[in-house]
């Protein structure tokens, strides 16, 4: 049976490190990092997504202030509120929660975002950099995919490395970033010929396609390591992953449960890019 990766510990010990650098950064600077939030209408999933970000930044010596909007706010006044924070030089990270209200163009509201404050680390800047192998803000959900590998013990190096998946959120993001590490990396999709016997040749398999136990165990390797980005609902209500939980967990040496995988790691990244960047704003 495989080792169980626990998200949730990892994010625990990953926010502890941040309240350290906060602290610390305090101290040097006179102020603490700040994380602002933009929430414009009342969506209730995003609400408890912002409430959620905002107790774990407070928990981690993190300032900052939710920016809440009507969802009739027109594109010019979102827009007008990202520039002021833009503006600001006491704020460090921006974050514009998605989705918004439909008739909003939400790229060209990202699109604002000053790219040393852009702490989800999706902008094109961001992306240019991480390409080229530059220091920059990263995506969180790669970035906490990759230090639970860490965690685990898991070095890329010179490991077959499977990433089924090929979105800007996830997939490029982290088949870059184990390429930096010196994996050898094959980016899988629908259009893949054989997807099985192509993850059969993985010691890592990164699962971020978005369709519910997808992945079985009989596509593994023996004592692969799995990490399953995917969250999905069953018709039953559950959560489940992009991999078949039970027939995987028989054959992999590692994998993430959902939920408690690699979702308590985004917060916990988005975090530490926050840190990272109020270090560099500063260093400039």
């Amino acid at each position: 049976m495989a080792t169980v990766i626990d998200g949730k510990a990892v994010s625990e010990k990953v926010k502890a490190e941040v309240k350290v650098r906060a602290e610390a950064f305090a101290a040097a600077h006179g102020r603490q990092p700040e994380l602002h939030v933009v929430l414009v209408g009342d969506d209730p999933a995003s609400q408890v997504y912002v409430r959620n970000k905002e107790l774990a930044a407070h928990k981690a010596s993190i300032g900052g202030q939710v920016h809440r909007l009507p969802a009739t706010s027109t594109q010019a006044e979102v827009e007008a509120v990202v520039r002021q924070l833009n503006a600001t030089a006491a704020i460090d990270g921006i974050l514009v929660q998605l989705p918004l209200p439909k008739h909003l163009d939400a790229q060209a509201v990202l699109d604002l975002i000053d790219p040393g404050k852009d702490v989800d680390g999706l902008l094109p800047m961001n992306a240019g950099l991480l390409s080229v192998g530059r220091k920059g803000l990263r995506p969180c959900t790669p970035s906490g995919s990759m230090r639970l590998l860490e965690e685990v013990g898991c070095d890329p190096s010179g490991k077959r490395a499977v990433v089924i998946g090929r979105s800007t959120l996830v997939g490029k993001p982290i088949a870059m970033m184990l390429l930096e590490k010196n994996a050898t990396v094959t980016m899988a999709h629908s259009k893949t010929k054989d997807l099985p016997a192509v993850v059969r040749e993985a010691d890592i398999v990164i699962a971020a396609v978005g369709r519910p136990d997808m992945v079985k165990g009989d596509w593994l390797k023996p004592g692969a390591v799995v990490i399953d980005v995917g969250i999905n609902r069953k018709e039953d209500g559950k959560l489940t992953g992009d991999c078949d939980y039970a027939s995987c967990e028989k054959v992999a040496g590692a994998i993430t449960p959902v939920p408690g995988g690699v979702g308590p790691m985004t917060i916990a990244m988005l975090l530490s890019n926050t840190v990272d960047a109020a270090e560099a704003r500063v260093a400039k």
